[in-house]
């Protein structure tokens, strides 16, 4: 269960509330957030919810069965939006864009970008400057001092920027530069990554694993959560399968069925979804059409010149015309 306790509560209000639960064979786990303070208690015998909502501290209680508590859409029937700046509402009645390379590789390629963003009205830039790549041999990303162009050129066109953290000792010297820390496939279930990014309070966006589970997924969320950072959003990217046509197995089901599952925004990459140019757009718009409160894909102003994930980014002409039809379809929806 989640307990939700009240703003200013005081320490001894606090004790008396977990000795009442613990009384009743529960364990305890203090959670406190920028949003709200939590005890989550854990146990299997049947209790009246009612006789902890009634103790004084206590705001609500909510019987959550979930292995994940504190991002399941039962105590919090509302998407738990994020802002990360005027006019950019995560999670909000429209859906986000972000975009971007996959690699950041250099100033001038960052200014192309930001201003095709510009022109299509997208706030958000995606760009990775530590790149986990599968061979040793190919580009590993500018690092820090690509992050601090990244972020020098993104503030000056007022557009946020997302880029992935891939160990601890990135978070501080990141913090600085990065609107959005974005977790990677391959890290997903780095839990000690995880309980590091719960205690920054910067938006964090977690990818699927490559053969994750929905249910790892969010107990992978919960880590983050319960470390104290309610600013999180689930990213479906494709599974891997035994299917060979196309880079992974876009999960289309995964959207509504996360959205069920959890208060989180969830966000769609039909770029790492399918790996292939021209069949981007139409996983977007499926994703979109499905529920997503945001896409994230790759624009490279030449991509066939891209160091990294040239096969999978659109051009400026491309994402223009996906751009347009998100719009239509965002018509059609409502």
């Amino acid at each position: 269960m989640i307990i939700q306790l009240k703003h200013h509560i005081d320490s001894s209000t606090k004790e008396r509330i977990a000795q009442f639960v613990q009384s009743l064979d529960y364990t305890v786990s203090e959670v406190s957030t920028q949003k709200g303070n939590y005890f989550v208690g854990i146990g299997k015998k049947e209790i009246d919810i009612r006789h902890i909502g009634s103790l004084e501290g206590v705001a609500d209680v909510y019987r959550v069965s979930e292995n994940y508590k504190l991002v399941s859409r039962k105590w919090k029937q509302q998407t738990s939006a994020i802002e990360l700046g005027p006019g950019v509402l995560i999670g909000g009645p429209e859906p986000v864009l972000m975009a971007g390379p996959c690699a950041i590789e250099s100033e001038d390629q960052v200014r192309a970008v930001v201003d095709h963003l510009k022109q299509q009205g997208i706030r958000v830039m995606r760009g990775g400057v530590f790149k986990p790549r599968s061979s040793p041999y190919t580009f590993q990303g500018l690092g820090i001092e690509g992050l601090r162009m990244f972020h020098r050129v993104c503030k000056e066109a007022g557009i946020y920027l997302i880029t992935e953290v891939m160990e601890i000792a990135q978070i501080e010297q990141m913090y600085d530069y990065v609107d959005v820390f974005q977790v990677g496939a391959r890290n997903t279930q780095n839990f000690n990554l995880l309980n590091a990014l719960g205690k920054t309070d910067k938006p964090v966006l977690l990818k699927r694993g490559i053969s994750g589970t929905i249910d790892e997924l969010l107990q992978s969320a919960e880590y983050v959560f319960s470390a104290g950072n309610e600013q999180l959003m689930l990213c479906e990217r494709g599974i891997r399968s035994f299917e060979s046509a196309y880079r992974n197995t876009f999960d289309i089901n995964a959207i509504p069925l996360l959205k069920e599952k959890t208060h989180l925004p969830v966000i769609a990459d039909p770029s790492h979804g399918i790996g292939i140019r021209s069949h981007v757009a139409a996983v977007a718009l499926a994703a979109a059409a499905a529920g997503a409160d945001g896409i994230i894909y790759e624009v490279h102003a030449q991509p066939e010149r891209a160091l990294s994930d040239a096969q999978q980014t659109l051009n400026f002409e491309e994402s223009a015309a996906l751009v347009a039809q998100l719009k239509r379809l965002a018509a059609v929806l409502k």
